[in-house]
């Protein structure tokens, strides 16, 4: 099984609206992270710009769809396809949602949560397991934003977060967005929720934007980065120190500058709170 990945700086997400500037500009970004599933196809397009933009960035992998929660078989010709892709690309890593997407080979399009107690916690560890097992790899769970609660729950998110990844033996990447939406909206404290994260097994956060709607908040990925949110990475970075961090925006797509400027904090934040980041600056390549 792979060792725990390398710090690799800060990275975007990679959507088809940047292909073309990427690969004439060359931004200082990196590594890009891509929606797996864009991907897991016979050729097009979509390959293409992949193919091109690997031979000058690391890339990342980030499902939606692997449903590792669900009560289905799990997906072996979907996992061959994933599989095909990480044997493409050679990812730094290969992550997606501690969540269940669908049953009965219906597909929600939504990231559900799930009951926080243990038998949920062997149920879903027990599922990574055989992922692991057939990809070859350890892979990175994400932790959700949520909106209602499970009568079903004894344990707190990060209670059930920290025992599946024990239990399982798999790496965490932990969204700071989400974080800040979920304790919003369950009125937890966001602090509380990040020390209970067991330190060594977080190699990489998220790092959104939000919408507000007064008495909820909801994970839309459509606007600038929220200063609470800032904050909160800011501590992040104190508990966890030299993680790969990165700027995920997947609707109402601003100009690319835009990014860079968010992405000039995420650094900034990261190098003034811990700053063997900035000395490991060199280490990212970016041809």
């Amino acid at each position: 099984m792979n060792t725990r990945p390398a710090f690799s700086g800060f990275g975007l997400g990679l959507r088809p609206d940047y292909y073309s500037h990427i690969l004439e500009t060359r931004p200082q970004v990196d590594w890009f992270e891509i929606i797996s599933e864009n991907y897991m196809v016979e050729g097009g397009k979509p390959l293409y710009f992949l193919d091109r933009i690997r031979e000058h960035y690391p890339l990342a992998m980030h499902g939606v769809s692997l449903s590792i929660g669900s009560t289905a078989a799990l997906d072996t010709g979907y996992l061959t396809r994933l599989k095909t892709l990480i044997d493409r690309v050679n990812p730094l890593w290969v992550s997606d949602h501690l969540c269940w997407t669908g049953l009965s080979a219906h597909n929600s399009h939504d990231l559900l949560p799930l009951p926080y107690n243990a038998e949920s916690v062997r149920h879903v560890a027990e599922r990574i397991k055989q992922v692991q097992s057939f990809l070859g790899r350890r892979i990175v769970l994400e932790n959700l934003s949520s909106y209602v609660n499970f009568s079903e729950s004894d344990m707190t998110e990060w209670e059930f977060v920290a025992a599946v990844a024990e239990e399982a033996d798999c790496w965490l990447l932990l969204d700071i967005n989400n974080i800040y939406v979920s304790a919003r909206n369950h009125q937890f404290d966001a602090l509380t929720y990040m020390n209970g994260i067991p330190q060594d097994r977080v190699i990489q956060f998220h790092v959104a934007g939000h919408s507000d709607y007064g008495d909820y908040i909801v994970d839309t990925h459509d606007a600038p980065v929220a200063d609470p949110v800032w904050e909160l990475y800011r501590l992040a970075v104190r508990r966890f120190g030299k993680v790969s961090a990165m700027i995920e925006r997947d609707d109402n797509m601003p100009e690319f500058s835009e990014l860079m400027r968010e992405l000039a904090i995420l650094r900034s934040i990261a190098e003034a709170e811990f700053p063997q980041i900035a000395d490991a600056r060199g280490e990212a390549a970016y041809v």
